[in-house]
């Protein structure tokens, strides 16, 4: 039997959602406190199984991604380790000088996740 396509508006609906239960409007909100319309309950009510698998499915990607952000820092001490004992002089550029193209994009990506922000969670992102 094949598998069910999740609905992209749903996925986005439900990554959106605030579900503590809030009394005084007896439904849910969005993240920045704005409640669901009626058409938007409506949707997320005929949310399939699909949906909910494709939620994790991405919060398990972005999970990934800020562990991967998080290690970053040691990743690039263990990477430079090699080349600094390489060298008289311990400086980054003349680490970079002993590098070949591979190691050098290497680099670039090691230091790009430690300089770029962490993301905050965004459906169909990660």
């Amino acid at each position: 039997m094949p598998k069910t396509q999740a609905r992209p508006e749903i996925v986005v609906l439900l990554c959106d959602a605030d579900i503590k239960h809030k009394r005084e409007t007896n439904t849910w909100n969005h993240l920045d406190g704005r409640p669901f319309s009626k058409e938007e309950r409506a949707l997320v009510l005929s949310a399939t199984r699909a949906e909910f698998e494709e939620i994790q499915e991405q919060f398990k990607r972005y999970r990934e991604h800020r562990r991967t952000v998080d290690e970053a820092p040691d990743a690039l001490e263990q990477f430079l380790a090699p080349f600094m004992e390489r060298l008289a002089d311990k400086k980054l550029g003349n680490a970079v000088e002993l590098m070949n193209e591979d190691e050098r994009a290497e680099l670039d990506h090691l230091l790009g996740l430690i300089v770029e922000p962490v993301r905050p969670f965004t459906p169909y992102t990660f």
